[in-house]
């Protein structure tokens, strides 16, 4: 393949790129935008395997890469669960930021091409980096897998003194790449690389640590935008434009999502990265004349039965799902019951929480997976001034995204998130396995409102003898 017809392939492949974030904007042609990336994936692909840049001898190497890496991509797509989806997404993240690392070192040694003056310069800040983004990806995207597999707890880990130590670690990376620029040779300015990029997986995993459980959606699409951004520096040291565009695509992509992760739960970039949310660390004190909403009551326990008697009663009927659902496998029954409740004449309809769940859009993909109508699927903005006027909020599994507190106690570690209403409808009920607190850790008053009820037990279980007693 001539270098203009891979230019044309990679422009293509571009373009699908694009139509594929395009597509995924939309629930309703999110297949679609799959199939666009897929295609763009593969033409981009033809075009670096059978372009100029890789000789015959190399194909068979890449071929053999090509075919461990989807096997072992087969496998994962078809063994892991939809609860594990959000710590897969973390791990691939690693990997790209491990390739971004590779690629650079490889870059760094490679005789084959010689540059002077500028360009010089200019490939080394390139691989530098790209190194130093790739080494922080990686590390905190293995951190955030760990947390959210379970294997590390969510509690952040706040070391004293922690942000001059960030200052330390820049400061002692800024020298280091200048020692690296100004090295002779290959042999001089591996030290100063291999430095930064020990610095760049401790920061990385320091970063990922501090954060709190509560803000590790935005983590992962933060995550995300690193390893866009790491893709696109492996584009400038490969010279590869289309590389170059796709890490562009996702690191904008990826920066604009947290954006909109941090608005939804009224925090800032830098204060994520700061860490902190979900802590149990002494809170500020109420303002004047503020009073810390405290829990109130008794809680009061509901079966199954009276449940499904409260929804059968019910006009207008709003679910919020949660990660409790995912874990349970529930969708698939909590999809029966909403068709069984559709057929009775009642309005059903789903809130859906920005950050509920383990990573941005977590909820929508376990309904669409249960194939509940996309137009019943509404985002908060949407939906919350509908609770007053809601006969029964149902929500399963979830915590902190209905938790009053965010509202009502100036105290409270989540103040001023925005949560969905739902002690606001006439009666609200919990689905929940214990009284625990959610993943912030912070305690829900909702649970002791007088017109709240709390369905105790398995979702699945519990949903199974809802949608029974509702067909009974």
């Amino acid at each position: 393949m001539s270098q203009s017809l891979a230019t044309v392939a990679y422009l293509g492949a571009a373009i699908l790129f694009i139509l594929s974030l395009g597509g995924l904007s939309n629930p309703e042609t999110s297949r679609r935008g799959n199939l666009f990336g897929m295609l763009g994936m593969t033409l981009a692909i033809l075009a670096t395997v059978f372009g100029p840049s890789v000789t015959a001898d190399g194909i068979a190497w890449i071929v053999g890469a090509l075919v461990i890496g989807g096997a072992i991509g087969i496998y994962a797509a078809r063994t892991v669960k939809m609860t594990q989806m959000p710590e897969l997404v973390a791990l691939m993240h690693s990997l790209v930021g491990l390739a971004a690392c590779l690629v650079g070192f490889a870059s760094y040694v490679d005789t084959s091409i010689q540059y002077q003056g500028a360009e010089k310069v200019i490939h080394e800040v390139e691989i530098y980096v790209g190194i130093l983004i790739g080494a922080v990806t990686f590390s905190g995207s293995l951190i955030a897998f760990g947390k959210l597999n379970g294997r590390i707890g969510g509690k952040p880990l706040l070391l004293p003194a922690r942000h001059w130590l960030n200052l330390v670690a820049l400061l002692v990376v800024i020298w280091f790449g200048k020692e690296f620029l100004a090295a002779p040779d290959v042999q001089a300015g591996m030290l100063p690389l291999v430095v930064m990029t020990a610095i760049a997986l401790l920061f990385g995993i320091h970063m990922v640590m501090a954060i709190g459980g509560a803000d590790m959606p935005v983590v992962v699409s933060m995550l995300n935008s690193y390893s866009g951004w790491a893709a696109a520096a492996t584009g400038f040291m490969l010279s590869n434009d289309l590389l170059i565009v796709t890490g562009a695509l996702v690191g904008s992509s990826g920066a604009i999502l947290s954006y909109i992760m941090c608005n939804a739960m009224n925090r800032n970039f830098l204060s994520v990265i700061a860490g902190g949310f979900g802590s149990g660390a002494p809170s500020a004190r109420p303002a004047a004349g503020a009073a810390a909403a405290q829990p109130q009551g008794e809680v009061v326990p509901v079966t199954a039965a009276e449940t499904a008697e409260l929804l059968r009663e019910a006009q207008s009927v709003i679910i919020v799902p949660g990660y409790g659902m995912a874990v349970a496998q529930a969708q698939h029954t909590v999809y029966e019951i909403t068709q069984t409740l559709r057929d009775k004449g009642v309005q059903v309809r789903f809130a859906i929480h920005p950050v509920a769940g383990r990573m941005p859009g977590h909820m929508n993909v376990l309904l669409a997976e249960a194939k509940v109508p996309y137009d019943i699927v509404m985002e908060m903005d949407e939906i919350n001034d509908d609770f007053p006027d809601t006969d029964v909020a149902i929500v399963i599994g979830a915590n902190d995204i209905v938790n009053p507190s965010a509202a009502e106690d100036p105290s409270s570690p989540i103040a001023g998130m925005p949560v969905l209403e739902v002690w606001k409808a006439r009666t609200s009920i919990v689905m929940k396995r214990s009284m625990a607190s959610g993943y912030a850790g912070v305690d829900n008053p909702l649970f002791y409102k007088d017109n709240n009820r709390m369905l105790f037990g398995d979702a699945k279980k519990m949903l199974d003898d809802v949608l029974a007693a509702l067909r009974g």
